[in-house]
């Protein structure tokens, strides 16, 4: 029983040919293509009003260096929220709750980071190694620390990613399974734990735009720490 509920995390497949890439294509096929018209029908004005939003709010704390960035971290928050959502439709594949996919995005954007830091100011990127007033003996102790906190950063951004969806897909095909077990034998308990289905479901599209807008709000941090 329990490896039917994780086989929902199983990349598919037809022909032997891997379907995680047109998972990951279709996001952007859902989008409307701006046009260059003064008026635009609702859908492209509701698009253009939230990425503008999102970008003035993320870029809000950088400098002009890091504004650089604006285009990168927008197109990767549509991304996320846009595949999250559509995981949470019946018959579908998220592939966000790949841990190898969360890191192939978390480990060079963290690196980028870091080599920008390090190529512009590279004092300032190891005075956050040790933090000002350390008393001596605790020098090599700290540093040791915050190079392990440093590396464990994109670990930490792909592993929070995956575990928090995992979790809410896990919990949603479980309290559906109950609900259709307790169907013919509680009508009236099935309906109640029905509820909360329907109430968890809401919960997971929020987690769902969460999450994302996590990812590349520490994203964005961690870049402002080096620009």
């Amino acid at each position: 029983m329990m490896v039917s509920f994780f086989d929902q995390f199983a990349s598919p497949s037809y022909l032997g040919v891997p379907l995680i890439a047109i998972a990951i294509a279709l996001p952007w096929v859902l989008y409307p293509t701006p046009s260059s018209r003064w008026i635009n029908n609702r859908l492209i004005t509701i698009q253009g009003w939230f990425i503008n939003r999102f970008t003035n709010q993320l870029m809000l704390p950088l400098n002009v260096e890091g504004h650089k960035w604006a285009l990168l971290l927008a197109s990767l928050m549509i991304f996320l929220i846009t595949t999250n959502m559509l995981g949470l439709l019946p018959y579908t594949f998220t592939p966000t709750t790949q841990l190898s996919l969360n890191m192939g995005f978390a480990v060079p954007l963290w690196l980028a980071t870091v080599i920008i830091g390090m190529r512009n100011q590279p004092t300032v990127a190891l005075g956050h190694l040790l933090p000002e007033g350390t008393p001596i003996p605790l020098i090599p102790v700290l540093i040791i620390i915050e190079t392990i906190s440093l590396f464990i950063r994109p670990l930490a951004l792909g592993v929070r990613l995956t575990a928090n969806l995992t979790a809410g897909h896990l919990l949603i095909q479980l309290i559906a399974t109950a609900v259709f077990v307790l169907l013919p034998m509680m009508p009236t308990v099935a309906i109640l734990t029905a509820a909360v289905l329907f109430l968890l479901t809401l919960l997971e599209v929020a987690v769902a735009m969460i999450q994302a807008y996590v990812f590349v709000l520490l994203l964005s941090l961690y870049l402002q720490e080096n620009v």
